[in-house]
């Protein structure tokens, strides 16, 4: 019998606890029915097939991997992209972490030649930043302050401010949008 054909009109429930049960095809069809959508998910935000798929393979990793004591609370599906959640803001963090790495270690072999433009340079660009940044609604403002300059992340923010993570991340994705618009020149 073919696996999709002797999963497909099974309940979730039976699927996980064949799955619990070392069930290969059971890990198969979950596979073949949640990966388009979880590389679609990934790839529309980081834009990166190579990182995408490894976020995705993370995930279906980690689920074989502890597929014994797996407890699903709601559903499979909200279980599945949790976990891809997860696993893309690792990777971004990650990422930043790099990025900031080789920012500094960039900034630290420079020589001193040409270290006053790269100030005035640097000031300029933090003036209209913050022009910028005065710019945007003001909810929109304490949200970015907050996320920016007090390192606070998205669950602590709508917990400060009593607004729903959704809120929250539209701000920041405003907020970023408007910032690009005007100071894309910048990074030209």
């Amino acid at each position: 019998m073919d696996i999709k054909n002797k999963y497909h009109s099974l309940d979730e429930s039976i699927i996980l606890a064949s799955l619990r049960e070392g069930d290969m095809d059971a890990f198969k069809h979950i596979y073949d029915s949640y990966w388009p959508r979880l590389y679609g998910y990934v790839y529309n935000r980081l834009k990166s097939k190579e990182a995408a798929e490894e976020i995705i393979q993370e995930v279906f990793f980690a689920l074989w991997k502890k597929h014994k004591e797996l407890e699903v609370t709601h559903s499979l599906s909200a279980y599945l992209f949790s976990a891809v959640k997860y696993q893309l803001l690792n990777y971004i963090k990650a990422a930043h972490i790099r990025q900031n790495y080789t920012q500094h270690f960039l900034k630290s072999e420079r020589t001193a030649d040409n270290s006053n433009e790269e100030q005035v340079n640097a000031n300029d660009l933090k003036k209209n930043m913050d022009k910028a940044v005065a710019m945007l609604p003001e909810k929109c403002q304490q949200v970015f302050r907050m996320s920016r300059h007090e390192q606070l992340s998205i669950r602590d923010i709508a917990n400060v401010l009593h607004i729903s993570h959704k809120t929250v991340e539209n701000h920041l994705t405003k907020a970023l949008r408007q910032l690009r618009a005007v100071l894309g020149h910048y990074f030209w």
